[in-house]
Parts: C-alpha cells; sequence; structure tokens
C-alpha cells in the first residue's frame, strides 16, 4: 500500500508540473468547486478563482525541479496528502528560486483523484 501511495504521489507531482509549466490553464481540470488553494498566504477557493489565480501570474514560463515528494495517506478521506521540495526557474533569469508546496488529493467514484488542498509557499534565505 505505502509503495502505491508514493506511486501515485510521484505520478501526480510529475503531471502537476508538467502542465504548470507547459499548459498551466489545464490546471483547472484537477480542482473542483470546494477546492483550496493557499498561494503565499493568499486563501482562494473554488476552479474559477484558482484558475484565475494560477493563470495571472507575471511570468509565462518556468520550470520546475523537483527535489523531493514525500506521500502519506489520509485514513479520514482516503486521500492522499503529498509534500514537495525543489526549485523553480523563471525564463530569462538566472538564479532558481526555492519552493515547498502540499497537496491533498481526494479520491472520486471513477477510480482517479481532485485536488482538494493546495498550499505553495517560496522559501526565502
Amino acid at each position: 500500500m505505502e509503495e502505491q501511495v508514493e506511486s501515485v504521489g510521484k505520478s501526480f507531482v510529475n503531471y502537476y508540473y508538467h502542465l504548470f509549466d507547459n499548459d498551466r490553464a489545464s490546471l483547472s481540470s484537477l480542482y473542483q468547486p470546494t477546492s483550496m488553494l493557499t498561494f503565499e498566504g493568499q486563501k482562494i477557493i473554488g476552479v474559477d478563482n484558482i484558475s484565475a489565480k494560477l493563470n495571472q501570474l507575471p511570468f509565462d514560463q518556468c520550470r520546475h525541479m523537483i527535489s523531493t515528494v514525500d506521500s502519506q495517506t489520509c485514513s479520514t478521506t482516503g486521500g492522499i496528502v503529498i509534500f514537495v521540495s525543489g526549485s523553480l526557474q523563471l525564463a530569462g533569469e538566472e538564479h532558481h528560486l526555492r519552493f515547498s508546496q502540499m497537496f491533498h488529493l481526494i479520491p472520486q467514484p471513477q477510480g482517479n483523484f481532485f485536488l482538494q488542498n493546495d498550499i505553495f509557499r517560496l522559501n526565502y534565505g
């Protein structure tokens, strides 16, 4: 079971950042009306608001490099909690920005997951 959770976590992370880096508008398909994103302390609820926030970021291109992915089952929801650390590089910038992100995936009856909670922070210092 633990290996399966780790595999789902890593697969989701690869998929999420591939979309973010190449087709950010498609990220909206991962969220539901009850989903919440906390982006640098700003709380955003719902698919449309989350999509607007992600698509209005002040850069068009970036590349994520993942350092760690830790995944756990959530016994109360049957979901998976994923914690990611890594760096991102914006187009035209030479320095990488360190970040941490947490995802809470909830299973759906069809067998896939949706993203209920998403917390993103840049790591300064």
